[in-house]
């Protein structure tokens, strides 16, 4: 299976220094799709389609991830947050709306909280934040973390067992197994097996220790675009909305029903409605 949409192209821009892949679609303002572990833009396939008719969508491969580039250094989420907002940039855009899940979704809040004249509205799906008051004993908690930031360990053990842990991975944090196609598995772990990328992977959760206090740096001023804060009910859902309100004043959203950590996987419908009607509020400065 190609990873490819109708009706959007893919193709590489400049961005920090290094490029990203990045695919685009669609007709109106614009939004930018940050996807989390162990995934690629590919996470959003299914959201895609549901938003072009109203919107300019732009989905990026993190630096490290998918066909982006993988330096050895910069996998901090305030220098991902440089990367994204330089290839919106390249790709013609002075505002956007940023959306991001799991990783993605720190690189998110770090876009917004690093570009707050140019991010127009955020939104961060099912994803415990550095930051936060209860990161510490949230991160303490998951065993992925504690694994993913050994120095080489994860990329001695998954290599060339890419599939394999993905699957275990997703099959851990899906509600109903029946969402997740064998095929678009196969995408993520063909990307992750691709030369630097899993390394690249490990170093997104390596820099949370400078993740956290940058964060907490960050909530002393309070985020003033509005916010949605999406989980699956089943997983972050319900702490989602507290948890951003500690970062910014105007937050809505919730639980998704039906669901656990992959909302664009398993709820794409619901994710597409709660974004367009999401989008639809006046920005500050509009």
């Amino acid at each position: 299976m190609i990873a490819a949409l109708d009706g959007f192209t893919q193709q590489m821009v400049p961005a920090n220094g290094i490029a990203l892949h990045s695919v685009t679609g669609g007709d109106g303002p614009p939004i930018v799709l940050l996807h989390g572990f162990p995934q690629s833009w590919w996470e959003w396939r299914k959201v895609m389609p549901l938003l072009a008719d109203r919107f300019s969508v732009v989905a990026l491969d993190l630096r490290g991830a998918g066909f982006s580039d993988c330096p050895a250094d910069g996998y901090d989420k305030a220098t991902l947050a440089k990367d994204v907002h330089a290839a919106m940039r390249a790709l013609g855009h002075e505002r956007y709306a940023v959306c991001g899940h799991d990783i993605g979704g720190m690189v998110a809040v770090a876009v917004a909280a690093t570009h707050r004249d140019t991010v127009t509205h955020l939104a961060v799906l099912d994803v415990p934040l550095p930051g936060w008051s209860k990161w510490e004993a949230t991160a303490a908690g998951l065993w992925h973390f504690g694994f993913h930031i050994k120095r080489d360990l994860p990329e001695r053990l998954i290599h060339g067992r890419e599939y394999d842990y993905i699957a275990a991975f997703v099959a851990e944090r899906m509600y109903d197994h029946t969402h997740f196609d064998p095929e678009d598995l196969e995408i993520f772990a063909r990307a992750l097996a691709l030369p630097g990328r899993t390394r690249g992977a490990m170093e997104w959760y390596r820099a949370f220790a400078a993740d956290h206090p940058a964060a907490l740096a960050w909530k002393r001023q309070p985020l003033e675009m509005p916010v949605l804060a999406l989980g699956g009910e089943h997983r972050f859902g319900p702490h989602m909305v507290d948890m951003l309100k500690e970062f910014a004043r105007d937050v809505t959203g919730g639980s998704i029903a039906r669901a656990s950590h992959y909302v664009a996987d398993e709820r794409p419908k619901e994710v597409a409605a709660a974004l367009i009607r999401f989008l639809g509020r006046a920005a500050p400065g509009r």
